[in-house]
């Protein structure tokens, strides 16, 4: 009997109404142990009429063995996965040893997760039930809850019940209270009603509203002492245990050794030990045999048993269940009982280990890699062995996402002695970490000592150090690494010497310092350009040098073609960084619809793949579109939401957004605290300087807006790019008041075709005109950057234009927004791909969602693009 819970129970029940009805969605459920947890799972189960229900249970001994819990869910339905995409099928068999291995990206696996559940959900609704999600697998974690954040049009509801407090941001969750006195007593009543009053009162004080308390303590006399509660009911456990005959209390042991307690197993190992098959009929009761599996009656039953043990009897069962398990399929469990049937050093027990990290590292299994590899080198007695091992696990934590287990890892191997090639490994994996947690000038150190440890392959150490400068925005850190890179001489055939050079140029460009003995910058930009490099540090390097020297287009055809081919891979770790480029290059060109589809995809797997700083990265991507079209909430809560990671770019955007609506002194306070503290190679700075000249010619500070010009003016003549000239002459005209640059600068934009740009000076040309009395000439440049304003609705700025023509007698009315700027970022970026042919099942696939979600993105757009079908999107301007 299910007693209380109201509150919960419809929570439940409305989740389950909205699966039947085509929603769903995830919810967590978190509690004490015995708090009701299972019970509230088994009443969703009960109450999901004509629904189809899957479980799992997480068990504490398989929380190392990737991919065990999902496998465990999901083996029901696996007769549907041959109709998933390729790369996704593939990849869920491969994590389950059903196939090859075809990719190490992790949340592959949980977007396939995410297509088989959707497509389970295509005959009848879907409830799958996970309960004791605190012992899931990492692996097995990580996949459904990225599942899980992408439902709510799918016909699916995820269930978690979870002890653990851990953040899950994106996911509902109900928190389990203590049972009120009265529904303790009903609950209690209807367990133990011979009780005497004494008792009863004792065991609902000592119980403290915990279901299981109740229903157990009854069985036992009642427990004194100041012991926790929890350890109160698993000792009531423990006594049921004690009174079981030796061999039957043995065969328990076993089950509760073992990950998987195939009956099976438990029977052949028992054998081992001298336990008949027999004796275990006497522990019914507390668990239960079905269908070949031992199930024990709840999780602490278990513990109960295990830990009420003597260590020696655990350490003789590990070893009977490495003895049984001897099939190739049972690798993993033979390492782990070897493990811990170990008293000290064992080598052959570390190899195994290891060979079972390398294979869960092979099926994206990094958290389960790094634990067994740690756990490898706490049984490996050569020290430079241990040393290489923690190493290994230190790499795999990092790949996993867990920080915390990376730095402890990493920093054990740092305090052993250990060959320059490991202590290289130890000192990149470091930075990682501290990069990672924004402490960047303990990453950069790190880098440098990394390079100092193997000057042979010091190159990509160095300029993933001045990546790190940039983003610091510190001087002096450029300045260290730029020695170093100067001092390096590759082959001049040497692939990466574009690479190199361009970095190098950049820097110097920003600091102001001469590039003697290097190639013209024009001639090492392209030649970098041109490079087809794989890998995240290339793809960083070059986009980001290509853009710090103003090289928008290419870097957006370059990172457009690393999309795609990540989404063909399936790739999703390394989305962020690529669509964070991809936009960054999409604004620079003005191409705003584009860019904020691209980061907010990339903003929302960041999230869920924990990638902070490219989190941050998008965010301030996002804050400066809603400063171009004047959203002044969605701007400074996206400027927040970058926080550290992209202080400088978050401040152009507030900048930009007090601009665009006439705050110019607020945005000139704001570019000068830009230029004044960020290193002057952050793209920000540089972007920045013709809004900070604007700002200062508006409220007369013209030395400022001198001295600007002039560093702007260096660059662009370094750069020699039409776009970038058409800026210099559009700021030269403010601070001359010559019309002549106005006309160069107009020139010079037809040559580029930057939307926002090109209309701003545009605007700014006829507002000079305008004051001079020539209304018939301003009207026409005043109207073309209406017109422009109003198609990338740039709010602010379109009301300026429209305000200017009021003052030379042209009444203008506000234009309705055209069809796609209605849509939201992800409907738009939808509706285009339909646009082009592509089914539900293929923007699915592409845009890593469900195609059932895809269907009903469609079916919120058409009506705001005021067409019915899908064939009529081809006939709409989705620009």
């Amino acid at each position: 009997m299910l007693c209380g819970r109201g509150y919960e129970k419809s929570v439940i029940e409305r989740l389950l109404g909205d699966a039947v009805a085509g929603g769903g969605g995830a919810l967590i459920v978190r509690g004490e142990p015995g708090i009701g947890k299972t019970a509230l799972l088994d009443h969703a189960v009960a109450a999901a009429e004509g629904i189809r229900i899957i479980r799992a249970t997480g068990i504490e001994a398989e929380a190392d063995l990737p991919f065990a819990a999902l496998h465990l869910l999901l083996r029901p339905v696996l007769d549907r996965a041959d109709g998933l995409p390729e790369p996704q099928r593939l990849a869920l068999r491969g994590a389950f040893g059903l196939a090859p291995v075809t990719s190490a990206d992790r949340f592959l696996i949980g977007l396939a997760v995410l297509s088989l559940l959707s497509e389970v959900a295509e005959d009848r609704p879907l409830l799958c039930v996970i309960d004791d999600a605190h012992w899931l697998d990492r692996a097995s974690a990580d996949a459904l809850l990225f599942a899980a954040r992408r439902l709510g049009s799918d016909g699916i509801v995820l269930l978690f019940a979870t002890r653990d407090a851990a953040v899950t941001p994106g996911l509902d969750e109900v928190r389990l209270a203590a049972l009120s006195v009265e529904d303790s007593a009903a609950l209690l009543s209807g367990r133990a009603a011979e009780l005497s009053p004494m008792a009863r009162y004792r065991i609902l004080a000592e119980a403290a509203g915990n279901p299981l308390a109740l229903l157990e303590l009854p069985t036992e006399a009642s427990p004194t002492g100041d012991f926790p509660l929890t350890q109160r009911v698993q000792d009531a456990f423990h006594a049921q245990v004690e009174r079981l005959p030796e061999q039957a209390r043995l065969l328990l042991l076993v089950a509760a050794s073992d990950p998987s307690p195939d009956l099976e197993v438990v029977l052949a190992a028992g054998k081992v030990l001298g336990a008949s098959p027999e004796a275990l009929d006497a522990a019914e009761g507390l668990i239960r045999v079905s269908e070949g599996v031992v199930a024990f009656r709840h999780p602490l039953v278990r513990a109960a048993v295990y830990r009420g043990a003597p260590p020696v009897l655990r350490l003789a069962v590990h070893a009977a269940l490495a003895e049984t398990l001897i099939s190739p399929a049972d690798a993993d469990r033979r390492a782990w009982h070897l493990a811990s049937a170990a008293t000290g050093p064992d080598e052959r027990a570390a190899a195994e280990l290891e060979r079972t990290a390398v294979r869960a590292g092979e099926r994206s299994g990094f958290g389960s890699a790094a634990v067994a590899y740690a756990r490898a080198a706490r049984l490996t007695s050569d020290r430079t062995e241990r040393t290489r091992r923690n190493v290994l696990a230190a790499e795999a934590a990092v790949e996993a996402g867990d920080l915390d287990l990376a730095d402890e890892l990493a920093e054990m191997a740092a305090r052993q002695a250990a060959p320059p090639q490991l202590r290289t490994r130890i000192a990149m994996t470091r930075s990682t970490v501290n990069s990672a947690r924004g402490r960047l000038r303990t990453a950069h150190g790190l880098l440098l000592e990394a390079a100092d440890l193997e000057p042979e392959g010091s190159i990509w150490s160095l300029m993933g150090s001045m990546f790190l400068a940039w983003n610091s925005g510190e001087n002096d850190l450029a300045s260290r690494t730029l020695e170093r890179l100067t001092a390096l001489r590759p082959a001049p055939d040497d692939p990466l010497t574009p690479v190199l050079q361009l970095t190098i140029w950049s820097v110097n460009l920003q600091l102001g310092l001469p590039s003697t003995g290097l190639p013209p910058l024009p001639e090492v930009t392209r030649a970098a350009l041109r490079l087809e490099i794989s890998g995240l540090p290339a793809l960083m390097l070059i986009r980001g040098a290509g853009l710090a020297m103003g090289h928008d287009a290419k870097i957006s055809e370059l990172s457009a073609a690393t999309v795609s081919e990540l989404r063909a891979q399936g790739r999703i770790g390394l989305l962020p960084a690529a669509l964070t480029y991809l936009a960054t290059a999409q604004v620079l060109l003005g191409q705003y619809g584009e860019a904020l589809s691209n980061a907010e995809e990339g903003l929302r797997i960041a999230r869920d793949t924990s990638q902070a700083e490219w989190a941050g990265q998008a965010s301030s991507i996002l804050a400066y579109v809603a400063a171009i079209q004047g959203d002044e909430q969605r701007c400074a809560s996206y400027a927040e939401t970058a926080g550290s990671v992209a202080v400088a770019a978050s401040r152009w955007s507030l900048a930009l957004l007090d601009l665009g609506y006439g705050r110019a002194e607020q945005a000139l306070s704001q570019l000068d605290s830009l230029a004044a503290n960020a290193m002057h190679c952050q793209l920000p700075v540089m972007r920045s300087t013709p809004d900070l000249i604007e700002a200062a010619v508006r409220v007369g500070q013209l030395p400022s807006a001198r001295a600007a010009l002039a560093r702007f003016e260096a660059w662009a003549a370094r750069i020699g790019l039409a776009w970038s000239d058409a800026l210099v002459a559009r700021c030269q005209a403010l601070v001359d008041g010559l019309e002549e640059h106005y006309v160069t600068a107009l020139k010079l934009h037809a040559q580029d075709n930057r939307l926002f740009d090109q209309a701003r000076t545009h605007l700014l040309y006829g507002e000079w005109l305008r004051r001079a009395r020539r209304k018939a000439d301003a009207r026409g440049h005043l109207q073309t950057a209406l017109n422009t304003f109003e198609h990338l609705g740039a709010v602010p700025w379109s009301d300026r234009a429209r305000a200017e023509l009021n003052l030379i007698g042209m009444t203008t009315t506000p234009a309705r927004s055209v069809d796609a700027v209605r849509l939201t970022p992800q409907e738009l970026q939808i509706v285009r791909l339909a646009a082009q042919g592509m089914s539900n099942r293929d923007i699915a696939a592409q845009l890593f969602l469900s195609h059932r979600t895809v269907g009903h993105h469609l079916y919120k757009a058409y009506p705001k693009l005021g067409i019915a079908t899908r064939g009529e999107l081809t006939t709409l301007d989705l620009a």
